[in-house]
């Protein structure tokens, strides 16, 4: 547990560190003026929190720069909600403004916005509930406890999912479930198909059905969103520019892993239920290429349901504050923009 002091001079040494990408000395620590302690104070609680392991000491060097353990107590504790300047603010508003014919074209124009305003690499998973929709939908049975889910969208995208059908469910349920399907689903959006089927065919399918609430759990699992996500990125060699990677291997790496989109579309899919914005630093990635690195992440939703996520990756000298903060609006607005043109 951190004293108040401890907290403080912590706060100051990463908003330095951050500002410089130069480890900080207690000298110039002691000359804020909202820290107030001799720097005589000042590095005993640089060497306390450095034997705690929020602080680490390059070897070329009597300053400190934050470990991956203080940024991660910076973040959770001492990051103020920033509010953003006005130019920055003027240049969401711009962005917004803009008469883009397609939700798709905001959604790849905002990943060049969010690399410009913050200088760093960003990534945006966007879905492609833009023009996609149900052609038709099909459940074919493999024996007396499987059958396999068949969705057709209008885009010729095919996609086969194994459901466990309940006990007692005839052949003839099954197929008033696919003719009322197609006759009130067909046309509606891939994301609202679950939305639609409680609401458009729940009470006729109570009526019609037996075992209705078990019927109902296997549509839930067959229409879980599973849809193809667009990965757009941009500023990847914003990179370059961060004084941490000035070693070419190190970025290389790094940009290797940003051409796996395999990797980057894991990294970044939307969870249900989780923080609206998640920090991850350092290791806690999961990917060395990204262990000197911060990835930043919210997601939008219609609906309730998540469905994207934008992110920003940086160094783990990043201005966190200001990038939670951008992301924060970026997220919330994108989110009213798809309810408002899809509902």
């Amino acid at each position: 547990m951190l004293t108040e002091r401890q907290r403080l001079i912590l706060n100051a040494i990463i908003d330095d560190y951050i500002r410089s990408a130069e480890p900080v000395g207690s000298r110039s620590i002691s000359k804020r003026t909202d820290v107030g302690f001799s720097p005589a104070t000042i590095r005993n609680e640089m060497a306390d929190l450095e034997e705690q392991g929020y602080l680490e000491q390059p070897h070329t060097s009597a300053g400190r720069i934050p470990s991956h353990k203080g940024y991660r107590y910076y973040v959770d504790h001492l990051v103020p909600l920033n509010k953003l300047g006005p130019q920055e603010m003027r240049e969401l508003k711009t962005f917004y403004a803009e008469k883009l014919n397609a939700m798709e074209q905001v959604i790849q124009h905002a990943s060049g916005i969010l690399s410009h305003m913050t200088s760093y690499t960003s990534i945006l998973l966007g879905p492609e509930v833009f023009h996609t929709s149900l052609r038709h939908f099909q459940l074919l049975p493999l024996n007396e406890n499987t059958a396999v889910a068949i969705i057709v969208t209008n885009t010729g995208h095919v996609e086969n999912k194994t459901v466990e059908i309940p006990p007692g469910i005839s052949v003839s349920d099954m197929e008033n479930i696919i003719s009322m399907l197609n006759s009130k689903l067909v046309g509606s959006p891939i994301y609202q198909l679950k939305t639609r089927m409680h609401t458009a065919l729940g009470q006729e399918m109570q009526r019609h059905i037996a075992q209705f609430e078990d019927v109902i759990k296997v549509l839930d699992m067959a229409f879980e969103s599973g849809s193809d996500q667009r990965l757009y990125l941009s500023g990847a060699t914003n990179m370059l520019t961060q004084p941490e990677f000035k070693d070419v291997d190190k970025v290389k790496n790094i940009l290797d892993l940003l051409s796996e989109t395999p990797t980057i579309l894991k990294m970044m899919a939307p969870v249900q239920g989780a923080p609206e914005i998640q920090v991850r630093i350092g290791t806690e990635n999961d990917h060395e290429a990204f262990a000197n690195c911060s990835l930043i992440t919210a997601t939008y939703a219609i609906d309730g349901e998540a469905l994207g996520t934008i992110g920003i990756l940086g160094p783990t000298r990043m201005e966190y504050a200001r990038v939670i903060g951008i992301l924060g609006i970026l997220s919330k607005d994108l989110t009213n923009m798809l309810t408002e043109r899809f509902n």
